[in-house]
């Protein structure tokens, strides 16, 4: 049995998000799967646009709500929501709340940052009345 807080774990600041990997098959806490949590504060966007080529993505929100993008198409998202990212979708999140917007991300295969592709040139489209 393994139990982490995240509260233990270090967190990486990267564009739009903090994250922190609660398990990864690097640090020795799992083999098939590998998760993180981040958190978006208001106003941000995770950048830049990525995808994932081998692994299928799985988000959960916690908190907070905002926009997903994924393969150019747009769909408003808020706590309680679950979205799969299918291997090499392009896919990005932002937070158009007030509060932080807490996700937590599951990932199988295993994927760590050298599998991502990254896609500089796709920016989150304008939504309607924004």
């Amino acid at each position: 049995m393994v139990i982490v807080h995240e509260k233990d774990i270090e967190t990486l600041d990267m564009p739009g998000r903090k994250l922190k990997w609660l398990f990864h098959p690097e640090d020795g806490k799992s083999e098939q799967f590998s998760m993180n949590v981040i958190r978006i504060e208001p106003g941000e966007t995770v950048k830049p646009a990525h995808a994932h080529p081998n692994e299928e993505e799985l988000i959960y929100i916690i908190s907070g709500q905002g926009e997903v993008y994924v393969d150019g198409e747009i769909e408003s998202i808020q706590a309680g929501h679950a979205v799969k990212f299918p291997a090499g979708a392009v896919h990005m999140v932002r937070n158009t709340s007030e509060e932080v917007m807490k996700i937590v991300c599951f990932f199988t295969p295993p994927v760590d940052f050298n599998q991502y592709q990254f896609y500089e040139d796709v920016s989150f489209p304008k939504t309607p009345n924004k």
